[in-house]
Parts: structure tokens; C-alpha cells; sequence
């Protein structure tokens, strides 16, 4: 597959109005909105462009599994540090598309945090380059970072430019035994002091602590907050940053995201909390979930559910009406007769 193919297809399915459904590997079909339009595969268009471990940077094709990009990272010590979920042989376009980060975006930041340029096909057939490669590139308004999270819904992510990070030279993971406010408030006190914390995962009872950075700092930091050092912990963040862990388990999974310090929001079926509590998993149907995140000044995914919740219920939480209008705003201008991912990210769109 070539530009020039992916480019002819969004033309044709624009000029007969056909909707089009953007796919990669398809690991996070089951993420957002219901599934619609014909399929347009691009795993075939693949391959590692450029990668400059000096200048921290590495530009990919929409098809090349995250694996091949890390394993290209891993030889010269460094690494996405968002840690994209790989699911099952998930893309780069797929994961800055779907925009979800792993355990160490509470210390790295997000997956928009990172991306760096684009080359996107618009719904037109248009082909556009956003961004650069370095920071000092990016002026005016970041449209690069916008498509992060945009779910297809405006435009083809034909080539993605990430900023990549050096791997941490020492690590280590506490395991506490704390319920889930207790959890919280101790995971707020240790936010605001000058710890090396680059992951946090409470579930069932136990809380776990990932320390990375220097190794002076990682072993001051392990002497200073007690709890009892994991062996080999690299299996339980791999499971937690691939959604493998138990906690993760059930065909119905809410994503809460909270003012770290929020308090409990009245829901049953706690499974885990992560980021240094700004993010809350539930399982099972919660039929006043929105409104318990709302009131405490954040809001709801339904991250995973089966087909029959998915008909009746947005994915993401409604958008004030100024938003909405800015969202379709967007969307007209870069898709629009509305043929890209139609309903993936709102059923308005």
C-alpha cells in the first residue's frame, strides 16, 4: 500500500458520499462509538520513516505496529514513555487515533504530549503536514496534538512523528497494603513532594508504587517511603499497561477521570485506581456514573461494553453546547460530507 492508494480511496468514498471506517490492526475496535462504513485498512502502509536518537524523534507510517517502533527504541536505550497500550499488534496511528496512554503517564504525560507532526489525509483526499520534528517547530495552532484522541473522525494519520525519551536507569515498585481513601490521600501526599513516582496502581486492597530515574534518587525514594519492594514487577506494569491485569476484567468497564484528591463518587464496583488517583475503574452498568464524575468535577468513558450498551449509550461524556459547536466546526473543516469514523466519536458526527 502506498500514499497514493489511501489518498485515491478517502477521494473516491468522498465523491460517492460512502462512509468509511479507518482501520489498523483494529486492537481498540471496541474503544468509542459503534463501528461503521466500509473498512479502510491501512496495516499494510508501514515502516520506520526516520528515528534520530540524538534529536529524541522518530517518524512512522499509520501501519507500523508500536512493537517494531519499540523494539527500534529499546536498541539504543530508549523508549515511548507514555507507554501506548499494544493490545493486540496495535499500530502508531492507531494509538495517537485513539489517544490512550499507559501506567507512566502520570509522571511522562499523555500520548498527545508527544506527538511531534503529522501527515494526515483529510475527508476531501487532501494531504496535509502539520508539526515538525522537534518542538521549536510547532507555531500557531497545534493541529498535530488535536488529532490525538480524534478517534479517525478527521482524517487519515498516514505518518506520525513521536518524541521519544531515554529509558530510566534504575527502577523500582513498592507494594503498600492500603484500601482504596486510603489509597488516595497517601497518593496525594506523595505527589506533592520531589519523589521519582512514575506509576501508581491500587487495586483490591494493594497499592503499587513504580520509582524510576536516577539511582541515588530511586533508592532514596524506596528508603523514605517503606511499603515492600517487588521482585519482579515488570510483569504486573506490563499487565496493567496491556489492561491483562484481573482488574480489568468484564464485559462493562467505566473509565472515571478525577481530580486526583476527589473523594468516592458512590459507585459500586471499584477495580482500580491509577495515575496518582486522578483515574478511577468501575465495572458493571452504573446508571448515575456520569453524574457522580460531573459533580466531583470530571467525567466518564464507557471504555468497554457489549454492543447492546453501546447502541443506547455515548462513549464519552455529552459536550456542553459550545464545545459541540467547536467539534463540528472541526469536523466540517477537515471532513466535510462527514464520510471518516462517522459516529465513532459522537453520534452527532
Amino acid at each position: 500500500m502506498t500514499l497514493d492508494d489511501i489518498v485515491q480511496a478517502v477521494r473516491t468514498a468522498h465523491d460517492s458520499h460512502t462512509p468509511l471506517r479507518i482501520r489498523g490492526a483494529g486492537s481498540k475496535d471496541f474503544y468509542g462509538g459503534m463501528l461503521s462504513g466500509q473498512v479502510l485498512d491501512v496495516a499494510a502502509y508501514r515502516g520506520i520513516v526516520a528515528y534520530e536518537p540524538t534529536e529524541l524523534y522518530i517518524t512512522a507510517r499509520c501501519g507500523t505496529p508500536l512493537a517494531e517502533i519499540e523494539a527500534a527504541l529499546a536498541e539504543k536505550g530508549q523508549m515511548l514513555a507514555c507507554e501506548p497500550p499494544r493490545f493486540s499488534g496495535a499500530t502508531v496511528g492507531g494509538c495517537v487515533a485513539a489517544g490512550l496512554s499507559g501506567p507512566r503517564r502520570q509522571q511522562a504525560g499523555a500520548v498527545r504530549d508527544f506527538v511531534l507532526g503529522v501527515k494526515l489525509v483529510d475527508g476531501t483526499g487532501q494531504v496535509l503536514n502539520f508539526g515538525g520534528q522537534v518542538m521549536k517547530n510547532v507555531a500557531g495552532y497545534d493541529v498535530s496534538r488535536l488529532l490525538a484522541g480524534s478517534l479517525g473522525t478527521l482524517g487519515v494519520l498516514a505518518e506520525v512523528t513521536l518524541k521519544v525519551l531515554p529509558k530510566p536507569v534504575a527502577e523500582r515498585t513498592l507494594v503498600f497494603a492500603l484500601e482504596a481513601a486510603d489509597a488516595v490521600t497517601r497518593l496525594n501526599q506523595w505527589g506533592g513532594q520531589p519523589l521519582p513516582i512514575s506509576a501508581s496502581f491500587w487495586h483490591d486492597g494493594k497499592l503499587w508504587l513504580r520509582l524510576s530515574g536516577a539511582r541515588a534518587a530511586v533508592e532514596a525514594a524506596v528508603g523514605k517511603l517503606g511499603g515492600s519492594v517487588v521482585a519482579e514487577a515488570d510483569s504486573l506494569w506490563q499487565s496493567v499497561r496491556e489492561q491483562t491485569h484481573p482488574a480489568f476484567a468484564g464485559s462493562i468497564l467505566w473509565r472515571l477521570a478525577l481530580p486526583s484528591t476527589a473523594g468516592d463518587p458512590g459507585l459500586d464496583g471499584l477495580r482500580a485506581i491509577e495515575w496518582g488517583g486522578a483515574v478511577r475503574w468501575y465495572a458493571g452498568e452504573q446508571a448515575a456514573v456520569r453524574g457522580a464524575a460531573s459533580r466531583l468535577g470530571g467525567h466518564a468513558v464507557l471504555y468497554r461494553a457489549p454492543e447492546s450498551l453501546r447502541c443506547r449509550e455515548d462513549a464519552f461524556a455529552p459536550l456542553s453546547p459550545a464545545l459541540l459547536a467547536l467539534h463540528r466546526r472541526l469536523k466540517k473543516a477537515f471532513d466535510p460530507r462527514g464520510i471518516l469514523n462517522p459516529g465513532r466519536l459522537y453520534a452527532e458526527f
